[in-house]
């Protein structure tokens, strides 16, 4: 499964900015499909997941002010970051998990990063 991520950029603090993340590949289904994101010097974190029934999971820096959802006919998922704040700035990685025609699990897939810049 390939990930193609897009939607970032430089945004103000209290601005909005929308990712999607576009997966496309052999025939496959998405289980789940979301973003991680890497702030420099820190660790690779959770932003955003949402599963083929809708389920999501955020952490807490984010519940409230992110949005994820999918489009299952067009392989996509998007998040929707309102009043964003400097500490949100990152690369935002697109993440996967799906399965093939036949039920078997695929590896993890990961996209290019997104840059995310929020100025004060």
């Amino acid at each position: 499964v390939q990930l193609q991520a897009s939607g970032g950029g430089l945004v103000q603090a209290g601005g909005s900015l929308r990712l999607s993340c576009a997966a496309s590949g052999s025939t496959f289904s998405i289980n789940v499909i979301g973003w991680y994101r890497r702030a420099p010097g820190k660790q690779r974190e959770l932003v955003a997941l949402i599963s083929s029934g809708g389920s999501t999971n955020y952490p807490d820096s984010v519940k409230g002010r992110f949005t994820i959802s999918r489009d299952n006919t067009k392989n996509t998922a998007y998040l929707q970051m309102s009043s964003l704040k400097p500490e949100d700035t990152a690369v935002y990685y697109c993440y996967a998990r799906a399965k093939t025609a036949q039920g078997i699990d695929l590896p993890s897939s990961w996209g290019q990063g997104t840059l995310v810049t929020v100025s004060s």
